[in-house]
C-alpha cells in the first residue's frame, strides 16, 4: 500500500509511441530472442515523493504469424519521472507500440515549509 502524507494529490498522464520498427527494420520487427525498449518520461511538475505509476499498452501492431509476447512496466520511478520499459522475446515481431501512463502522488501545497 502506498500512503500519501500530503493533503494534496495530483495526477499526471501521458501517451507515447515507443517505437515504429517496421518503418526502418528495427530490432523489434526483425530481431529474435530477448529485446527491450526504454523510454524516459519526465513529469511536467515534480511530485513530493515517487508517485504510483501505471503503464499500459494502448495500441499494438504485431505480426499475426508469430506468437504475441509482450511485457510493459514502469521502472526507476522518482519524483521527477520514470522509465517505460517494453520487452519481448522469442520470435515475436512487433511493428509499433503506444503506451499510456498515469502517475498519482503527493504534490507540494502552499502550507508546506521549506526549512534549510
Amino acid at each position: 500500500m502506498k500512503r500519501f502524507s500530503s493533503g494534496s494529490l495530483a495526477i499526471q498522464q501521458g501517451s507515447r509511441v515507443l517505437f515504429s520498427d517496421y518503418a526502418d527494420d528495427g530490432i523489434m520487427w526483425t530481431g529474435q530472442g530477448d529485446r527491450e525498449n526504454r523510454h524516459i518520461v519526465t513529469f511536467k511538475d515534480k511530485f513530493v515523493d515517487p508517485p504510483a505509476v501505471m503503464v499500459a499498452i494502448s495500441m499494438w501492431d504485431i505480426d499475426h504469424k508469430h506468437n504475441a509476447r509482450a511485457d510493459i512496466s514502469a521502472e526507476r520511478i522518482t519524483e521527477e519521472g520514470f522509465h517505460i520499459v517494453f520487452r519481448t522475446w522469442g520470435d515475436t515481431r512487433i511493428a509499433r507500440i503506444r503506451a499510456e501512463w498515469t502517475a498519482i502522488g503527493s504534490v507540494p501545497t502552499e502550507d508546506d515549509w521549506d526549512v534549510e
